[in-house]
């Protein structure tokens, strides 16, 4: 039987007004553990909400896309944890099988839960977000699901939609895609939420790719396109979760 539970490394103290990640290990098996971070909130919110964000195929929970939304979500109210699956940990480019996903995803879940209470929101990059919503459509307990980039379908592969389980959510969902996204435009998405039986949303992040870039000749200031969605998170975790 599998063994879980979440062991803290203490860390350097943070530096005020900036959010310092606590080192965590999450224990998949005897031999097996990957790596976690706690972004802790940076000020109080009512819900206590806590956000596991996974990451995408091709970059662990270190990337600067990771650490940007996780460091900045928690200094606007969320407890947030990253968390590298495992064949990223062991240094595979190639990402395993969706269940092996699952359940290093799942691992966390329950983990986390040991350490708190409060309303627990799961979802991810690209494919962090897919196994995050394969768990909800599965029974994994979630007040919310957020979405960054869903892979609609391989990029130049639409007949290879991955909506198949996604009517069995039934949690709040939150789905921000950039116009440009090659694994699946928002017009491609708009029809798939509108038959879901969950309180979806969809956030669209005007000339955005995979990882919401703007192009330079857009004349819009990627920072401002990002702070953009963090205002969008905030205000879907108030209206829906924080209420």
């Amino acid at each position: 039987m599998t063994s879980l539970h979440l062991r803290l490394q203490r860390g350097p103290d943070s530096e005020p007004g900036h959010i310092m990640p606590k080192k965590l290990h999450v224990e998949l098996a005897s031999d097996e553990r990957v790596s976690a971070l706690l972004y802790p909130a940076g000020k109080p919110h009512r819900g206590e909400v806590t956000l596991i964000l996974a990451h995408g195929a091709g970059a662990g929970q270190t990337s600067d896309f990771m650490t940007s939304f996780a460091a900045t979500l928690a200094a606007r109210g969320l407890n947030v944890v990253t968390f590298n699956f495992l064949y990223m940990e062991q240094g595979r480019r190639v990402p395993d099988a969706s269940q092996k996903l699952e359940a290093c995803f799942e691992a966390v879940v329950t983990a986390v839960r040991k350490r708190n209470n409060g309303p627990l929101i799961i979802g991810g990059k690209s494919m962090g977000g897919r196994i995050a919503s394969q768990l909800a459509s599965s029974g994994v307990e979630a007040s919310g699901l957020l979405l960054l980039g869903y892979p609609l379908h391989p990029p130049g592969k639409p007949p290879q939609m991955r909506t198949k389980h996604l009517p069995a959510i039934l949690c709040p969902m939150l789905f921000v895609q950039g116009a440009r996204d090659p694994f699946g435009t928002p017009d491609e998405l708009r029809p798939v939420l509108a038959k879901l039986k969950g309180r979806s949303e969809l956030y669209v992040v005007e000339g955005g790719d995979h990882s919401f870039k703007v192009l330079k000749r857009a004349g819009i200031s990627q920072d401002s396109v990002y702070e953009a969605v963090f205002d969008r998170i905030e205000l879907w975790v108030k209206q829906r979760l924080a209420a």
